[in-house]
């Protein structure tokens, strides 16, 4: 082994700091002690390992987490704004499997793991405190992530963030912005980008094997099985619910109107009304009754929850569990609906394999929005989406169309939609048709013909053999090269966004987009939609 000194020493802490150089380190590696000599074989030195923070692990962010413990990354650091909750998550891995009477060995190792981090409800002191952080995951509801990303970034911190990488278009400019200043690692949690589909979707279209492609259908049923929309705001607690009587329930008679003094006539015209007549069961009635639902749910934050943390740059909304934990997704102060959760894994792979660019133009369309204008209710149920895209070089120009909640395209020609997962897509060539599922697989060519030929594309893009969140661990050695960085995940989720957008723009009210300025030309008031604002003390920088 070489000695160090001062002039040639590399600390481990220098060595993933910045991965982009970390590759070129790697030629000084007699400095770095090897894993053989210290630990024998399979042996990581500690230089060669990630220490990892994450951000909110009740959800998939334990999912991420653990990917990371499984591979022998170092989690030096939880935070989370409820950690009952994240112990009942935990508590789920740790029961065993149907027919054995012990935890897993990897739900062991995670519970090892998440014992020795240290823990943390506010990130912005584990920021400020734990000095030994490499990197950070952020798997937090959408309306959190920007302002975690981008502190995390000025902290020198490479970055993961769950889908959707931002909750406004501004901040995903932003996020992209501060990762090409600050020069760290950075992914969004669109696994199927590292995955083959994608990749061969990419190849068999860029080859020419359907023709030119003009139209683009994608589709997701969610919220259906997942969390609920198109329902009304729970009333503040305050406030009681509004409900709607029931026509033709018993008034009262008076006492002294006795049946000797009626005719028979009119004993029957007053039985007749004072029967009960059913209630007539309309919208209104099904809205009354969740609301009479939510109103009987406790409505005071769990023990060990802080709900202003959770808040955090969202609007001073009262806590109630239609928010947290998970159905936060569907209310607009906290996600950005089924397009938000699922267009990351649908859309990637048309906008990889058509070099798509931000559209010119969104028009969107819905089932009801409940509430008013200045007190919305949770996302509609279902919603659609149209984008124009304009030609790029000798590409013609493309209509994408997104669909939710359960709608679908209706094609004329004689496919198979794909349904895996709830979602799928398909692109229309002029010289035949590719279908994909969820994540990009189960790619399928149409017609027979063409099929053939696809099988005859070679693979000519690199392969990623390993899970997303370590292809990104890898990248912040300077191992590999980040499957899906923020300069590509900015622009994708700004689609996503912008289908929201044309949404609160109004019904079918389509929105003229100039993307290089960021600016909705025809709708002055839309340009709201494109931001956000910020409680006090929250704004990103």
């Amino acid at each position: 082994m070489v000695p160090e000194d001062d002039d040639t020493r590399i600390s481990r802490r220098t060595f993933v700091r910045d991965g982009s150089r970390a590759a070129a380190a790697l030629a000084l590696a007699p400095m770095i002690v090897p894993r053989h000599v210290l630990g024998g074989v399979g042996y990581r030195a500690p230089s060669r390992t990630l220490n990892v923070a994450c951000i909110g692990i009740g959800g998939m962010g334990m999912v991420n987490m653990n990917v990371l413990v499984q591979a022998g990354e170092n989690i030096v650091a939880v935070c989370d704004v409820d950690f009952a909750y994240v112990e009942r998550s935990l508590a789920g891995r740790l029961r065993p499997p149907q027919g054995q009477t012990s935890s897993t060995p990897e739900s062991l190792r995670l519970k090892e793991a998440y014992e020795k981090a240290a823990k943390y409800v506010d990130f912005r002191v584990m920021l400020e405190q734990q000095k030994d952080i490499d990197a950070v995951v952020i798997a937090t509801p959408d309306h959190l992530h920007g302002i975690m990303a981008n502190l995390a970034m000025k902290a020198g911190k490479h970055v993961y963030v769950q889908k959707p990488l931002t909750y406004s278009v501004h901040e995903a400019r932003l996020l992209a912005r501060t990762a090409r200043e600050t020069r760290v690692v950075t992914q969004m949690g669109n696994q199927g980008h590292s995955m083959e589909g994608s990749r061969r979707i990419k190849e068999i279209v860029g080859a020419g094997v359907i023709g030119a492609v003009r139209e683009v259908h994608v589709w997701t049923d969610r919220p259906q099985r997942y969390w609920p929309q198109g329902i009304p705001r729970p009333a503040r607690p305050s406030k009681p619910a509004i409900t709607t009587p029931i026509l033709g329930a018993p008034a009262a008679s008076a006492a002294a109107t006795t049946a000797s003094a009626m005719s028979a006539a009119a004993a029957a015209a007053t039985a007749a009304t004072n029967a009960v007549v059913p209630p007539r069961w309309s919208m209104r009635t099904v809205d009354n009754a969740i609301l009479r639902a939510m109103a009987e749910d406790p409505q005071t934050p769990p023990p060990g929850l802080r709900w202003d943390l959770f808040l955090g740059p969202a609007p001073d909304v009262p806590y109630h569990p239609v928010y947290h934990p998970f159905s936060w997704r569907g209310w607009p102060e906290f996600g950005v609906s089924a397009i938000g959760d699922m267009g990351a894994h649908l859309l990637d792979q048309p906008y990889w394999a058509l070099d798509l660019g931000l559209p010119t133009s969104v028009i969107a369309s819905s089932t009801p929005w409940p509430g008013t204008p200045g007190n919305l209710g949770a996302y509609p149920l279902a919603m659609t989406a149209r984008y124009e895209f304009a030609a790029r070089g000798d590409r013609p120009p493309v209509t994408l169309s997104w669909y939710d909640g359960g709608l679908l395209p209706a094609l004329s020609q004689d496919i198979v939609l794909p349904r895996k997962d709830g979602g799928g897509g398909v692109l229309v060539g002029d010289r035949g048709y590719l279908t994909y599922e969820t994540y990009g697989e189960e790619a399928r060519i149409y017609p027979e013909a063409a099929a053939a030929s696809a099988a005859a594309v070679p693979k000519t893009l690199p392969r990623i053999d390993v899970p997303h969140e370590i292809n990104w661990a890898q990248a912040c050695k300077g191992e590999a090269v980040a499957s899906c960085p923020f300069d590509y995940a900015a622009p994708l989720t700004e689609i996503m966004l912008l289908g929201v957008v044309a949404l609160r723009a109004g019904q079918s009210q389509r929105i003229e987009y100039d993307a290089p300025g960021m600016r909705i030309t025809n709708l002055p008031d839309a340009n709201a939609y494109l931001t956000r604002e910020f409680r006090g003390g929250w704004f990103p920088g």
